[in-house]
């Protein structure tokens, strides 16, 4: 049965997280700088979404679907890709996460996203081509890949798009 209680308040903090940097995009300034006011709310909503994540699993383990519905268990997904400032937390959630897609409580993509994210933090190379940066000429290019050649055969494998057309369409946003 879904704990709506928990699946409502992953949602409302999911929503929390995407308006503060769709506030901070808008009025980020032509390098890419945030005001100030606004990078000390995107910090305390994800110093706030993260510790609140730690107690949800802390107490249920990883939020599933099972537990919480598609679109609760992609909510917690977003919290714990967005912990970057406590990657000892981020890797916990990654270790999770990865037993809860095992047993199909968790999505795959989401958990190639958090993989990456986890790996480029750590400064490792990335599985997936999912984490993307501005490269020397300004234009977005992928963190290094692991295994760059075989990138879109892992890619496809989860019914991700080629990397090319992932930077296309980020481009696009």
């Amino acid at each position: 049965m879904v704990n709506d209680e928990l699946r409502h308040e992953l949602l409302a903090r999911a929503d929390e997280d995407q308006r503060v940097r769709k506030a901070a995009g808008e009025r980020a300034g032509p390098g890419g700088e945030i005001p100030d006011d606004l990078a000390r709310e995107w910090t305390r909503v994800d110093e706030r979404n993260t510790a609140r994540l730690a107690e949800i699993v802390s107490e249920h383990g990883w939020p599933t679907r099972s537990l919480i519905g598609d679109d609760g268990a992609n909510a917690a997904w977003l919290l714990a890709q967005h912990a970057d400032h406590d990657l000892d937390q981020q890797k916990r959630f990654l270790d999770l996460m990865r037993a809860a897609v095992a047993a199909n409580e968790a999505s795959a993509v989401d958990l190639a996203y958090l993989t990456d994210r986890v790996a480029t933090h750590a400064g490792q190379p990335q599985i997936y081509g999912t984490q993307l940066r501005p490269g020397p000429d300004g234009r977005l290019t992928a963190y290094p890949i692991a295994d760059s050649d075989t990138v879109d055969q892992r890619r496809a494998a989860l019914g991700l798009d080629p990397l090319v057309d992932y930077i296309a369409a980020s481009l696009q946003r």
